[in-house]
């Protein structure tokens, strides 16, 4: 078995596809420095990030896949499951070697594989817009702590940006330690270096406007107010806002 190694980019991806072609090698794993080796297998070739090559195949992809099939392949990417990266692999070389457009090839176990995966980022990104709190900060910022499955944080930033272009926000990953901030004009990328910013997973009250306890108490208030006592279905609510994601949310706090 062979093995290429490059270095965990989607970019870098894309330059491994440029490399097998031009040596006509095809690896059967892909593994970045660190990684520990499988026994019996050959290392053949060291990718190289290149802009110009990583642009050049997803040029060639733009003409062999619709924009719906280039979307699935940012979630699969960003879905951080295990061997995702080799199943993009697979699955750029079968679009790119059929003279026909191979998405809707559904009995290909790896355009089933990439159908199901991007399905379940695509869920997981939609939690993230449907779940998110803002909490106001002193510095007149709202602020939202969020912790998805995947790392869809990257996609669903244009939808706060158009959603709330007339305020200032920050979202923060926690499982990923990273997050995005707008000032009204751009977004850029953050880290919180200061860990007392955050306490068991949410923003430090210390941190929070004067007003705003009394906001998330009116909303806890409405929360309360709207929900009808006869007609509580636990079992349906924990299947349209999944209990792992109460700890973020004030209403279930009560």
């Amino acid at each position: 078995m062979s093995i290429f190694y490059y270095d965990k980019t989607f970019d870098g991806l894309l330059s491994v596809v440029f490399d097998a072609y031009k040596l006509k090698l095809f690896p059967e794993l892909l593994l970045t420095e660190g990684d520990i080796e499988p026994m019996f297998m050959q290392r053949l070739h060291t990718t190289v990030t290149d802009f110009h090559k990583s642009d050049r195949v997803w040029k060639a992809l733009q003409k062999k896949l619709s924009k719906q099939a280039l979307n699935h392949m940012m979630y699969v990417w960003q879905s951080e499951q295990r061997g995702a990266d080799s199943l993009l692999f697979r699955y750029i070389r079968k679009a790119i070697d059929s003279p026909q457009p191979i998405e809707t090839h559904f009995s290909d176990d790896d355009v089933m594989a990439m159908l199901k995966l991007a399905k379940k980022v695509s869920k997981d990104q939609m939690y993230l817009i449907e779940f998110v709190r803002f909490q106001k900060t002193k510095q007149n910022i709202f602020f939202s702590v969020v912790a998805p499955d995947s790392n869809v944080l990257p996609l669903a930033i244009r939808h706060f940006t158009e959603r709330f272009s007339d305020q200032q926000w920050a979202l923060y990953d926690t499982r990923r330690g990273y997050g995005f901030y707008y000032d009204l004009h751009k977004v850029e990328q953050i880290t919180l270096p200061d860990h007392d910013s955050l306490i068991a997973g949410r923003l430090n009250p210390a941190l929070l406007a004067a007003d705003e306890a009394l906001f998330q108490t009116l909303w806890k208030g409405y929360f309360k107010a709207i929900t009808i006592k006869e007609r509580k279905n636990l079992r349906q609510q924990r299947q349209h806002m999944p209990a792992r994601f109460w700890y973020l949310l004030p209403e279930m706090q009560l």
